[in-house]
This record gives C-alpha cells, structure tokens and sequence, in this order.
C-alpha cells in the first residue's frame, strides 16, 4: 500500500485506509458533504466526500477499513484529499497492523527497560506496589504497553503511553542526580505511575478515544484511584507512602487550569511536573517537525497553541 506519509500534492489516492472520523455537514450553499479523517500507521490526512450521494460513494462508517479513490491537494498548508469513489474494504483486503501508529522505539524493548526501571526501586512497598501493577496484573500491563499517551498532541500511538512513561523517569532520574534533596524511590515510582489512569481514560486503538469514565473523571484522578486500589491489596502499606505518592500524581499538571487537583507541595510532585510538561512539549514539537516536507523545513508554520508562538525548524549547521 502507498502510506499516508509518502503522498504529495498532485498524487492520486488509490488504497484502502482506516476511516478514523466522519461527520456530514454543508457547503455555504447547503449542499451536503462528509467530512472525514483517513488513518495509516504513518498518520492521518483530511478528506473531503463532496458529491455524497453518487454511485461510486458507498455507505461507510467511523472505524470501517475503506477503499478510496481520489485527488491530493493542498489547502491552507496541509494535505487534504478529495474523494470519489469509496467501498467498505472486505477482511482480506487490508492488514490491520498497517493502520495503526506503533512507537519506534518497539514495545518489547520498552518493556525491558521498564522492569529494569522497577528494580531500581529499592522502597519494598514501592516495589511490590510497581511490581503489582505493571507485571503481576497481565490484563493491566498488557494494556498499558497498548496504549497511547493521548488521543491528539503528543504520543497518540501504539505504545505511547509506555514511551512517555519511560521519558519522563529518565528526566527524573537526571533531577535526582542533580538535585539529592529529592527521594528517588518516591519521583521515580511517581513517573511510572503518573498517567496509569489513562489506561481507563482512553480505550485501545484503533479507536484511541476518550472512555465514558474517562470523560467523566480523567486520567488523575482514575490514577490516583487505581494505586489506592492496589495499595490496599499490600498488606501494611504505609498510609503516609501512600498519601505522597497520590499526591504527585494529583499534581502533575502543576496548575488548576491544566486539570490538576492539586498544585505542588513536595519537592518530588514539582519534579514530576517539570518532567511530564518537559516531555510532552519536546514530543509535540518533535511531531511536528518531523512531518514537514523538504520545501517547508525551513520555513515559519504559523501559530501554535501549545507553544503560543509561531514556530518553526531550526537550521541545519
């Protein structure tokens, strides 16, 4: 198949992609369109069905795998497709695999290194409390490796979630070195279980959408729930250990108007706010530059409301 990725203006789009959105709506005129979002495991494009009730435009739906035809263009800046003619894509007619974003970084090898991270971990509730929820709970583990970090922004992919996990311990364990006033088993176990919650926030892909729960309490809280959940199966688990350490994942978003309960009042929850923020800006900016064509790699893309500034790619010297 010919990925999203590798289209240009001009090509023709002829495969079978996933439909990750659809919505009709209609022209300045009233006449009726869809909408729609195609998704490969490069990304997404923009589609437009302006002739919705044609022959060559079957009936489809959200998550069905379906086969286009049609024209690439380019409309304020980015790469939009022109629909027309779309069919449902029977089951042996796609690999699902090849439509969903998988972290470069390979599932397996995180993992690995996740474990590794575990042992460093010396607290013997702290341990026992990581090693319950992320290798002795099979189901709970199995999807924490699945999962993205987000549905948009930053590591919305196959794996995100276990990868930006793992870049923010590495920062903590840089501010421990940096800074010893800070309690290593307590940082650490709080960046590996700062987003736990979004395991029940966001479901699997290739859906990768906000859950009933999860739009009704959101990743901190569901997090700070779930390892009070697990703490209590430990028998004799301090409460005082406990309170911390929901504590720092309450606070990782650092203010009330980022969805923190709570704002910073250890040392460790600051760090861990500094690591997740640091973390998740670096990657949303990565994404960004790494999907721009040659033309475009030195030029301003415009406003951006994560940054709040125009942004672009430095240059190459």
């Amino acid at each position: 198949m010919k990925y999203l990725a590798d289209l240009r203006e001009g090509d023709s789009i002829s495969d079978v992609y996933l439909c990750k959105y659809k919505v009709q709506a209609e022209t300045r005129n009233g006449k009726p369109y869809y909408n729609v979002i195609l998704q490969d495991k490069t990304g997404t494009m923009d589609a437009k069905v302006w002739e919705i009730n044609s022959d060559g435009i079957a009936d489809f739906d959200v998550m069905d795998y379906i086969y286009v035809y049609g024209d690439v263009s380019r409309y304020q800046g980015a790469l939009q497709a022109s629909l027309k003619r779309i069919k449902v894509a029977r089951d042996n007619e796609y690999i699902a695999s090849d439509y969903l974003p998988v972290s470069p970084l390979g599932i397996d090898n995180m993992y690995t290194d996740l474990k590794a991270v575990i042992e460093t971990v010396k607290n013997p509730h702290l341990n026992r409390l990581l090693k319950s929820i992320f290798i002795e709970d099979e189901k709970l583990a199995e999807e924490f490796k699945n999962r993205s970090a987000a549905k948009t922004i930053h590591h919305s992919f196959v794996g995100g979630l276990m990868q930006h996990t793992l870049a923010v311990t590495r920062l903590c364990k840089f501010y421990v070195k940096a800074y010893p006033a800070l309690n290593h088993d307590l940082l650490i176990s709080a960046a590996l279980l700062h987003d736990i919650g979004k395991v029940r926030e966001l479901s699997g892909f290739p859906q990768n959408d906000y859950t009933d729960e999860g739009q009704l309490l959101g990743h901190i809280v569901m997090g700070s729930e779930l390892i009070a959940e697990k703490a209590r199966e430990i028998p004799d688990f301090p409460p005082k250990i406990l309170r911390e350490l929901q504590h720092c994942i309450l606070a990782h978003h650092g203010e009330y108007e980022y969805g923190s309960p709570k704002k910073p009042a250890l040392m460790e929850a600051l760090a861990l706010n500094m690591a997740d923020n640091t973390d998740a800006k670096m990657e949303s900016f990565s994404e960004i530059i790494s999907g721009l064509s040659a033309e475009r790699k030195d030029q301003w893309l415009g406003f951006n409301r994560i940054f709040d500034s125009n942004i672009r790619k430095a240059g190459e010297y």
